[in-house]
């Protein structure tokens, strides 16, 4: 399988796509080469000067299989895009050649019996608002949800808002149905339902071009944000774990801050004293009234409430967790980055009271609370006070020797991320729909050898 491109004469190959949109301007075709790998120091070096040839915008299926035969023929490479939000350089090209920016796709195909169809280029925040208008609203969406897509979510994202409940992207029951156009002589549309979806899923555009999703909807909720203090940072985590494990009360989001995160806050410096520690939540309204004793068994102080008719207004507590948390941080102190954890089950909370005081202020503690196997347990997007290259390593090394699995943010080889290793299957997909090696080449190290 080979993944290096031929030499292209562009204006024959745009001659070849007329009628579908095409950029070929460098400052726009080297912006929409981007996404955030450059909160990551090491990306930001290994990913410099990273860019595509030009930019198609596809409005439809058809022109998708259009532009995917054009690149077959000419033997084009091939980086599939949505908003760019992700961290990973998941969008980045290695090799040149076609981004294939999928933001037009925008139509909302049907919505029933708690069930979306929709094209790969819709705006999640777009999909809830009209799911809500039937009573529904989409199961978890990232910190980025205003502008990030929900095809762009399936392939470079695996969870965010909402994952405190229904887990994670992967989970079986989250994805129903994917439709992937293929990079063959001949490009087809392949629809693949129930576990064939992980073929695609959170594969980062390598072995399909995602043109319609069908997902679960959740019964929607009136939400109330809200902001409590603690004292002591694993007291606040210990309050977080004890919420989620409330299974009677309905909640979206607990995410625990130790000091001095929220100081990097600047809109809601005025609800967290300094030094406090903070848990950020988004529960339902009906779970509102038995609240207050669980925050008064742990100590914790209501500092910020927002009602669910406020829903939309002013600053909203969702974008300031998750990588959104980064992203603050790093406004204020740009050496800031940060890495992603997962805590052993069956002592958990423990573990991260061990790499709290371990690493101080060094690796600041940042907790999002997530279902997993069917239990809450604490994943983590902490932030780390970059020096060197050799440091962040040996901090990734302490944690995964007292077992932490982390998944890598600071590579764009998928395996050596969370993956670990591809899956088989997927790696069986890609060789039938991708024969060329074109799909994002340069991302699997099983495959870097052929």
């Amino acid at each position: 399988m080979t993944s290096t491109a031929v030499k292209v004469d562009w204006e024959v190959f745009v001659a070849a796509l007329a009628g579908v949109e095409v950029i070929t301007d460098a400052a726009q075709v080297a912006k929409l080469s981007q996404d955030y790998h450059t909160f990551s120091p090491i990306l930001q070096h290994q990913l410099a000067g990273k860019v595509g040839d030009i930019v198609v915008r596809p409005a439809t299926e058809a022109e998708v299989l259009r532009v995917a035969a054009a690149c077959a023929q000419y033997r084009v490479p091939v980086t599939v895009r949505g908003a760019g939000t992700g961290n990973y350089g998941q969008c980045v090209p290695l090799h040149g050649g076609v981004i294939l920016d999928m933001s037009r796709m925008q139509r909302i195909l049907w919505i029933e019996k708690g069930v979306v169809r929709v094209e790969a280029g819709v705006k999640l925040a777009a999909l809830d608002k009209t799911a809500r208008e039937s009573g529904w609203e989409i199961r978890m969406a990232p910190s980025t949800y205003r502008t990030a897509t929900i095809g762009g979510f399936v392939a470079g994202g695996s969870g965010g808002i909402g994952s405190i409940t229904y887990g994670q992207l992967r989970d079986r029951g989250n994805l129903l149905a994917l439709k992937v156009v293929t990079l063959e002589d001949e490009p087809r549309a392949i629809e693949l339902r129930g576990d064939d979806v992980q073929k695609v899923n959170h594969a980062w555009g390598v072995n399909g071009i995602i043109t319609e999703l069908e997902i679960p909807l959740a019964p929607a909720y009136p939400w109330v944000e809200l902001i409590v203090t603690f004292d002591d940072f694993m007291t606040a985590a210990h309050f977080g774990q004890a919420l989620g494990d409330a299974d009677g009360m309905v909640k979206k989001l607990i995410t625990v801050f130790a000091s001095p995160i929220p100081s990097y806050f600047a809109a809601l410096r005025q609800y967290i004293s300094e030094e406090a520690h903070a848990a950020f939540l988004i529960v339902a309204e009906s779970s509102l009234e038995v609240l207050p004793g669980l925050i008064q068994e742990y100590g914790g102080k209501l500092t910020y409430q927002k009602s669910a008719q406020d829903a939309g207004k002013g600053v909203n507590l969702g974008e300031f967790t998750w990588n959104h948390t980064t992203l603050h941080a790093r406004s204020v102190d740009s050496s800031i980055t940060y890495l992603q954890s997962l805590f052993p089950a069956d002592k958990s909370l423990q573990t991260v009271e061990q790499m709290y005081r371990y690493f101080g202020d060094e690796v600041m503690m940042h907790l999002e609370f997530i279902r997993a196997n069917g239990v809450v347990v604490p994943a983590a997007l902490q932030l780390v006070r970059y020096t060197t290259e050799e440091r962040l390593n040996e901090i990734i090394r302490y944690h995964e020797a007292n077992g932490v699995f982390i998944a890598n943010p600071h590579t764009y080889i998928i395996e050596d991320g969370g993956r670990k290793q591809m899956d088989p299957e997927q790696l069986k997909f890609k060789q039938m729909v991708d024969p060329y090696g074109l799909m994002n080449p340069g991302k699997i190290k099983a495959l870097m050898a052929s």
